[in-house]
């Protein structure tokens, strides 16, 4: 399959995180033969994947085989959609979920350090982990997790 010109959609799939990074690895005949299926939306993709054992009865293996994916990421996909319906096909937003250094007993010694003592600031509190906790964070990060 021929390399697409960067266009607006797929800036638009890029920007969405739904750009599919194993576009020519889709070897579906209606995404092959027909400009509708789109094999660079990976939503479209995992949907058209999925629907095929579901609706055609076409094996698990070779489903995956024609849409480029492992019979493990097959599953993966399977267990998205009956979880969270076509938006759980959306790939996650990528990085850490949530501050992974500044756990909830750190995140409480703040706050109680900042309710008896409320002029430390964030350069403060910064001293205050690393000395209790041996942790290096960044001031911004403790102040979000104070926000929160």
């Amino acid at each position: 399959m021929a390399r697409r010109p960067a266009d607006a959609k797929t800036r638009s799939l890029k920007e969405h995180g739904c750009l599919n990074p194993h576009a020519e690895t889709v070897r579906d005949e209606l995404f092959l033969s027909n400009a509708f299926f789109d094999p660079r939306d990976l939503l479209q993709v995992k949907y058209e994947m999925l629907r095929r054992v579901r609706e055609d009865g076409v094996p698990v293996s070779h489903a995956a085989a024609s849409f480029g994916v492992s019979r493990p990421t097959w599953y993966q996909a399977q267990r998205a959609y009956e979880a969270g319906g076509l938006p759980g096909l959306l790939p996650d937003r990528p990085g850490p979920r949530r501050p992974h250094k500044l756990s909830d007993e750190v995140v409480e010694a703040l706050r109680a350090a900042k309710s008896e003592r409320p002029e430390l600031t964030a350069a403060d509190l910064v001293e205050l982990v690393r000395e209790r906790f041996g942790i290096s964070v960044h001031r911004s990060s403790i102040d979000r997790a104070l926000a929160r």
